[in-house]
């Protein structure tokens, strides 16, 4: 058996490294592609090299591209030759980006096994462009890896064969405690007190693209924190900057601790840390049920409702909602939930899946 892992932003490169750590320890022959969807030379270099990852292979350059659909077809294109060169007899992909989509869409073409980790998510707007590109992938493809029992029920109803259905836990679980170890032998913990400040998070266009929405959000933490004397520390997006500049938003420095992108392992020590997590991430979400933090979403919709179930997680539509309401109440709730993700072995399983079945 020969894999081709095809990825493109750092999310995917998080939950996919418990995979290619089990393809590495199983010596399976890989070839792994980078799209460069999200992509700094420096940047992910030195990610790879944080989480003591190999290289990619092969660096596709697609992170110039404008617009989804001059993004997927150039993916297409690059995928399709790579593949054609390499012969792989299954690609597997993650998620819900572009690169997930392309990879997919390349391989099926091609007659090549396609494998889809974390299959099943839905938030049920189509508003999203994850959201098309999740269940394109999942109704495309051979494997499908689903996190929970939730995510299979949901690829049945859709008319999915539950033969190509395969519940696994989710990958981000096995990335947390294996890379949450590399991150704290960094000593990172030295300089986030515990439970003395809120983890910040925004990067969604529906929140910062919109001048009154951002002013609006803004506004509102400005308001909870006179009532929590809590600051919050905010790593800030590029494009969140680009556009409280643009609006010209003042940010009061005593309440937002502003900062540019620190690296996933400190993320992972800074969310740890943290007296609660406020995001619109989809990733954050899930690490902060894992690690006991309570996260409040500022979203209309979750496409990771487990978090919500179990208690870790509350969604506040922020426009209709008071934020310190939910603040307050995730605070007073006991951090005894259970992570509802698996067990950390998901990386595993979906490696021996495949290898069980080429090996027939």
């Amino acid at each position: 058996m020969k894999v081709a892992v095809i990825l493109g932003t750092r999310p995917e490169i998080i939950k996919l490294s418990p995979v290619i750590r089990a393809l590495i320890r199983e010596k399976i022959p890989f070839v792994f592609i980078h799209t460069n969807q999200h992509y700094s030379k420096e940047m992910d270099e030195i990610f790879f090299k944080d989480l003591k990852l190999p290289q990619p292979d092969y660096n596709l350059g697609i992170s110039g591209a404008r617009g989804h659909g001059e993004m997927t077809g150039k993916m297409l294109i690059k995928i399709e030759k790579v593949l054609l060169k390499e012969k792989p007899d299954v690609v597997i992909v993650q998620g819900d980006t572009n690169t997930t989509l392309a990879g997919a869409l390349a391989a099926v073409k091609l007659h090549i096994k396609t494998a889809h980790v974390e299959a099943g998510l839905r938030s049920y707007d189509r508003k999203m462009p994850e959201e098309i590109n999740r269940v394109i992938t999942d109704h495309i493809s051979d494997f499908l890896f689903a996190p929970t029992e939730n995510q299979k029920r949901i690829l049945i109803n859709e008319g999915i064969n539950q033969e190509k259905i395969f519940v696994t836990g989710n990958t981000v679980v096995d990335a947390v405690f294996q890379n949450l170890k590399i991150a704290e032998e960094r000593n990172f913990k030295n300089k986030y007190k515990k439970d003395s400040y809120f983890l910040l998070t925004l990067h969604r266009p529906e929140n910062v693209d919109c001048e009154e929405k951002l002013r609006f959000i803004i506004k509102s933490l400005e308001e909870a924190y006179v009532k929590f004397k809590t600051p919050y520390f905010f790593p800030i997006h590029p494009r969140t900057e680009k556009n409280i500049d643009l609006f010209k938003i003042k940010l009061d420095r005593k309440i937002f601790n502003v900062v540019k992108p620190i690296s996933y392992l400190e993320m992972l020590v800074a969310a740890k840390n943290a007296k609660a997590v406020l995001t619109d991430s989809g990733g954050l979400q899930e690490e902060s049920c894992i690690l006991k933090v309570p996260c409040i979403t500022i979203r209309t919709s979750t496409e990771r409702p487990e978090t919500i179930e179990v208690g870790a997680n509350v969604l506040v539509n922020i426009e209709y909602n008071n934020l310190y309401t939910f603040i307050k109440k995730m605070l007073n709730r006991p951090r005894i939930w259970k992570n509802p993700f698996g067990d950390g072995k998901a990386g595993e399983r979906i490696t021996r899946i495949l290898k069980e079945y080429y090996s027939l």
